[in-house]
């Protein structure tokens, strides 16, 4: 399978090209303890290559959720039929992100004027929560988590990277990474709402191993399709065109909710919406784009 995309990280518009190889197959660890996890919306998740496209029995409702033990899959969108489209908003917290709040350089990494006006036109959105970035804001992730059309997901602890020269993202070995994740979902689940099993890697940096890596846990790890090219943005214009553009019905488009990092996306967010009426697309939650539903 061939993926390509453009993606824009840290200010630069970078092209990628990812293909699959069929030399890859899906690794088995032992499963741990607790619940063995299989999502309904798995039948109809793309799997990484050599990865079974058969889904296992359904045990677990919970959107993402995959056979424990296998390779984790990766998806970029949803079946291109009917209208929606996901709104994916990512909320990164690093330690140096925590540093310049604590030192004043920075007021809020949660922009609170994208949740606005989601929730006042009543627009469904699911967004990927690093731990420390629910920790930093518990107010703000209670209110994601109480609203019905918002779906909660995954980002990693500390939105560390887990794969080399990610760019200039903080790192940590990948036989860590299971346990970050694991951690970044206990953060999350006290909050209830709409939970997961997505999974996003920061920056969208992975390969076999951090996908081998997350066998134990049953998650989907998801991409994209559409990057808006918001952080570090320095004019809302530029970010409407790269969603506009390229948005398609099932499309995965990946903003971010940090203000200060990514502070034109509310200014964007309305004239986006506002193209995805004028192109008949409907904004739904992930779960329900990438199922078909």
């Amino acid at each position: 399978m061939i993926r390509s995309w453009l993606r824009p990280w840290c200010g630069v518009l970078v092209a990628v090209v990812v293909v699959g190889s069929a030399a890859c197959t899906a690794s088995r660890v032992p499963p741990p303890d607790g619940p063995v996890f299989v999502g309904s919306s798995a039948s109809s998740v793309v799997p990484s290559s050599g990865a079974s496209a058969t889904p296992a029995p359904t045990v677990s409702a919970v959107p993402g959720a995959t056979r424990v033990g296998t390779r984790a899959p990766v998806v970029d969108h949803g079946p291109r039929t009917g209208a929606k489209v996901a709104l994916t908003f990512d909320a990164d917290m690093t330690d140096g992100m925590l540093a310049n709040l604590h030192a004043g350089r920075v007021k809020s990494y949660a922009n609170l004027r994208i949740l606005d006006l989601l929730e006042r036109e009543e627009v469904p959105a699911t967004f990927f929560l690093t731990g420390k970035w629910v920790q930093r804001y518990p107010d703000v992730t209670r209110r994601i988590a109480d609203n019905p059309g918002f779906e909660l997901a995954n980002h990693t602890y500390g939105h560390a990277a887990f794969t080399g020269d990610c760019y200039d993202l903080p790192s940590l070995p990948v036989d860590e990474l299971a346990g970050d994740v694991a951690k970044t979902f206990e953060v999350i689940k006290p909050y209830g709402g709409r939970q997961t099993r997505y999974f996003r890697f920061p920056g969208l940096c992975h390969d076999a191993a951090t996908l081998d890596a997350l066998a134990p846990l049953g998650v989907t790890v998801v991409d994209g399709d559409v990057v808006s090219g918001d952080p570090f943005a320095t004019a809302w214009k530029p970010l409407v065109r790269a969603v506009l553009d390229h948005v398609r019905p099932g499309s995965v488009v990946i903003m971010h909710v940090t203000e200060a990092n990514a502070a034109m996306t509310d200014e964007a967010l309305p004239h986006i919406l506002a193209g995805l009426r004028e192109r008949g697309l409907v904004p739904a939650p992930l779960s329900e784009v990438l199922a078909g539903a």
